[in-house]
């Protein structure tokens, strides 16, 4: 029989049959060597080499020119799942005609990222859609239809969801752990990524570096317990960038790689991603975990067949029947129009009083100012520009060249120091222009900094440098060239790149006060700056002094922008973000604050003239009330890729009336924030579900250049359904789009529920005058939450207003559903006892894993005590002892919700934190009571049961 008739080979056979046969033809070698990320080729069976992960966020990213679409939180600021569907179609197209023409190209793509927006700090935001879990797995669901196309059996590309689970802290990202009470993993973060599983486009999940509840994700029984139990597919778990390395490494779960890469895998991770293309580490770590009887063979085969699946899907095994086999489409007209729509749709205009839209026949001129006016920014998951155009660019188009002005804001300053001032050699940053990872790399945190060119010198003569202030004291100089100045792994200081980027961004610097003047710090080796004989360089340790600067103020920033502003008729001041400096992966936010910098520009241009506008292009939010209350109107876009500034320019001038809605809370300060680290939603009253504050603007907002009416809504219940129905009038002068916004909430309920929350939303476009009626099927388990003291999802009875909406501050009709039936019983903890981390309200305490394999417990939280509060716990006619599952060494007190003491016990458990006892302790209590559980030291509870009181 030769190899291509061999039965894994014949698509008449089910995919599961195939598979098997595959299987059980390679050696136990070969499907050992399948496990690691670059799985090589088995050519004895023609099976060629095959590599997960191929990043796809909102365009191929890594492997050079690629159409660039809105990063992904502009595309969740559509609210338009066709749109989004749309673009996941044209990527994946994308991918198959590069890898037609480069096999490094791979077909399993890592994207959506479905983490939730928690906390807008966080560095990586920019990578997700939104704060609310439906809306962003209706824009995952979209995404991933697209990214997998539409043939029954065959897969464009195939998805991978980041990242498994509650991953919203790049700050100590590998050893912080998520302490995620069960309401909130029910509730919220599972959610984001059930919705997408279960419409079966999504062909696996890629773990977390960060922990939960004390156990690494890429460990997490929750991969078996919820993922896996979602579909009847075979979805493949690939592991982050050296995680599996990490849970020896830095996290120290484990003693030994051995046991970690066994317990990974039969955890539920299916592909490693670890010592890049160097399978042999991970290799021999299995072949360790087997000889030593921490693996049978058989967890291996689960993981390998996994794999194999989803090659069979991607039509690896039958090249003539694979749809997508001879895709060529790349950067065509409808990609780059379909660019320019999602960047039109991601636009959010947050204020305005009638200043926009801008007539571009009306002779008027603007003047365009600010540090990112002449940008297009690209963020880590960018592809390569082929297209590019600025706000500058796309208003000139617009409004005419010779109507348009342009100022930057940058102070320009030059840099003196002992040896004279700093200068770029003549000719110094002009050779090769290519922009960095053109070429396509599949790791661009490889691509090293140039060292062709030659290093600063210092001179009577010297440069004028261009100085960008991105908050924080973190600073970018430009040469009058446009190149920044860089440091390559020679330490050199060059003017050598377009832009900053990278892994370890080489362009940025601090100017630290020292001596009566200052030091220059470079933050990506965090060495000072110094002048040699051989050029300028960062000095390593024991070399050079380092270079005390005088900075000399050639022209200040925001004496350009006033004159530019003053000499207009309308002002646009373009702020925001570079998505590579002050939040980013691996870096979180420290404040909301706009920086302070571009917070002066925004300030003088509004002083010269009063028709300012300011447009917050950036990858999060930000806390600008004094513009919010001062300026005439205010714009937000994401970074909107290839088409933005010409997107930004339309929008501007009324061609297209905005209609991008927030799909984040905008808070006012920072004090409305909780802990970076604190991920309970509920009890930390955390987004717009459970904010108790006023925000700067609320999610769901976002006005038109017309005005919207809503009426004749009806909310009926209907089966497992509740129908909501309402009508939707244009009543203003322009066609535009409106987002209608479907909120749900408990009238009354009887423990803590959402203000209010999305259960539906539609994007519609109208004509002045035009209106329809919109319909939404709403699922009555939509109204739940998740039963701490059964265990289950649950509606309990009772009235729910039914909410249709323009934001989720700006609710225009109200109806109301009841739904009945028994109410929630009490607790029946004489029965099941309680499960520690079951709490319904704690204080000081933190979620921790009760082994390493599964289940949890609580712990305190820091030195001082934690407390537990379970309401309505029923202890029948009474009880008259419990037993406490604990480890640790401490103290636990019970006693009744108001207060009453109803027993102590000290805990001296012997055997490490997994090594558990049962301490028995006599109580009196009966009826139904709240019990407060109290915890000091390092106590670990797992469990409490109860004994019955003799009758």
């Amino acid at each position: 029989m030769t190899a291509d008739r061999l039965p894994f080979r014949d698509p008449q056979l089910p995919f599961g049959k195939r598979v098997d046969d595959l299987l059980g033809r390679l050696t136990l070698d070969e499907r050992i060597a399948l496990l690691h990320q670059f799985a090589p080729a088995v050519d004895r069976l023609g099976v060629p080499a095959f590599r997960t992960g191929q990043e796809a966020l909102h365009g191929v990213a890594w492997m050079g020119p690629a159409t660039v679409f809105p990063q992904a939180v502009g595309l969740g600021a559509t609210w338009n799942e066709d749109l989004v569907r749309r673009v996941g179609e044209a990527v994946s197209t994308e991918v198959r005609a590069m890898r037609a023409r480069d096999d490094r190209v791979g077909l399993n793509v890592w994207a959506p990222t479905v983490n939730l927006l928690r906390n807008p700090l966080w560095g990586r935001g920019e990578e997700g859609y939104s704060e609310d879990p439906a809306l962003t797995s209706a824009i995952a669901t979209a995404y991933t239809r697209g990214l997998r196309g539409d043939h029954p059996v065959y897969w464009r590309t195939a998805p991978v969801l980041k990242h498994w689970l509650a991953h919203n802290n790049e700050t100590d990202r590998d050893t912080g752990s998520a302490s995620v009470r069960p309401r909130v993993l029910h509730e919220y973060d599972l959610r984001a990524f059930r919705t997408a599983v279960e419409a079966g486009a999504v062909a696996g999940v890629m773990p977390a570096y960060n922990l939960v509840n004390g156990r690494p994700n890429h460990v997490s029984p929750y991969l078996r317990e919820h993922l896996r139990t979602w579909t009847d597919r075979e979805l493949l778990v690939c592991s982050d960038a050296g995680a599996p390395s990490n849970l020896v490494d830095s996290e120290h779960y484990f003693d030994t790689h051995e046991e970690a890469t066994a317990a990974a895998l039969r955890a539920g991770v299916d592909s490693f991603t670890d010592h890049g293309t160097d399978s042999s580490k991970t290799t021999a770590r299995v072949r360790g975990a087997l000889d030593r009887g921490l693996l049978e063979e058989s967890d291996v085969d689960t993981a390998v067949r996994r794999q194999l699946h989803v090659r069979l899907a991607l039509g690896e095994f039958d090249p003539d029947l694979d749809p997508y086999a001879g895709t060529d489409a790349f950067d065509t007209a409808e990609h780059r129009a379909l660019a320019l729509e999602a960047a039109e749709q991601a636009v959010v205009l947050l204020a305005n009083d009638g200043l926009l839209p801008l007539d571009p026949e009306a002779g008027q001129h603007v003047a365009v100012v600010g540090p990112l006016a002449d940008e297009c920014k690209l963020d880590w998951y960018s592809g390569t520009l082929i297209h590019r155009s600025s706000p500058l660019d796309g208003l000139r188009d617009r409004f005419g060249a010779d109507r348009v002005t342009h100022a930057e804001g940058a102070d320009v300053v030059r840099l003196r120091c002992a040896a004279g001032l700093l200068r770029v050699p003549d000719g110094g940053g002009t050779a090769g222009t290519a922009a960095r990872g053109a070429e396509g790399a599949l790791d661009p945190a490889l691509l090293a900094g140039r060292t062709d060119l030659p290093p600063l010198t210092a001179d009577d003569r010297g440069t004028e440098f261009a100085l960008t202030d991105w908050g924080g004291g973190v600073l970018t100089l430009r040469a009058p060239d446009g190149h920044h100045l860089s440091v390559a792994d020679d330490r050199r200081v060059r003017a050598s790149a377009d832009q900053p980027g990278g892994w370890v961004v080489q362009e940025t610097f601090r100017l630290e006060p020292h001596d009566g003047g200052h030091l220059l710090r470079h933050l990506g080796t965090g060495g000072h700056v110094s002048v040699a004989a051989d050029g300028v360089k960062v000095a390593a340790d024991g070399e050079e002094a380092p270079a005390v600067f005088a900075v000399e103020t050639v022209r200040r920033g925001v004496d350009e922008v006033a004159a530019a502003a003053g000499a207009a008729d309308v002002v646009i001041v373009v702020a925001g973000n570079d998505p590579h400096i002050n939040g980013r992966e691996t870096e979180d936010r420290t404040t909301l604050a706009l920086p302070e910098a571009q917070d002066r520009l925004w300030r003088a241009a509004r002083a010269a003239n009063p028709r300012t506008v300011l447009v917050l292009a950036s990858s999060y939010p930000y806390a600008v009330p004094d513009a919010a209350a001062e300026l005439p109107a205010l714009l937000w876009t994401a970074h909107g890729g290839q088409a933005a500034g010409t997107a930004l320019a339309r929008v501007l001038a009324g061609d297209v009336s905005p209609a991008g809605r927030l799909p984040q809370t905008w808070y006012a300060a920072d004090a409305d924030l909780p802990d970076l680290f604190d991920y309970d939603v509920i009890g930390g009253r955390q987004t717009y579900l459970y904010f108790d504050g006023r925000p700067l603007f609320p999610f769901g907002h976002g006005l038109t250049y017309t005005a919207f009416t809503y009426a004749d809504l009806a909310a009926e219940r209907r089966g497992d359904t509740v129908r909501v129905a309402f009508t939707v009038a244009n009543t203003g002068p322009v066609a535009s789009d409106e987002v209608a916004q479907v909120y749900v909430r408990a009238v009354d309920p009887a423990v803590p529920r959402p203000h209010r929350e999305l259960v539906a939303h539609r994007r519609v476009h109208l004509a002045p005058g035009a209106r329809e009626r919109l319909e939404f099927e709403v699922p009555l388990c939509a109204l739940g939450f998740w039963d701490v003291a059964h265990g289950r999802w649950t509606v309990a009875p009772g009235t729910y207003a039914f909410e249709a909406a323009a934001s989720s501050a700006d609710v225009r009709l109200t109806g109301t559903v009841e739904v009945t039936g028994p109410a929630p019983a009490p607790r029946p903890v004489l029965e099941r006892g309680l499960d520690a981390a079951d709490y319904d309200e704690q204080r000081g305490t933190r979620i921790a894993d009760r082994s390493r394999v599964s289940g949890d417990c609580v712990t305190p939280a820091g030195e001082g005590a934690g407390e537990l509060l379970f309401r309505a716990c029923d202890l029948g006619a009474g009880a008259a002892s419990a037993a406490l599952e604990v480890s640790g060494t401490g103290a636990v007190t019970l006693a009744l919700g108001d207060g009453t003491p109803l027993a102590a016990a000290d805990v001296a458990a012997p055997g490490g934190p997994y090594a558990y006892t049962r301490v028995h302790v006599p109580i009196e209590a009966a009826g139904v009571q709240d019990l407060r559980i109290g915890l000091t030291g390092t106590v670990r509870l797992a469990t409490v049961a109860f004994t019955r009181a003799e009758s």
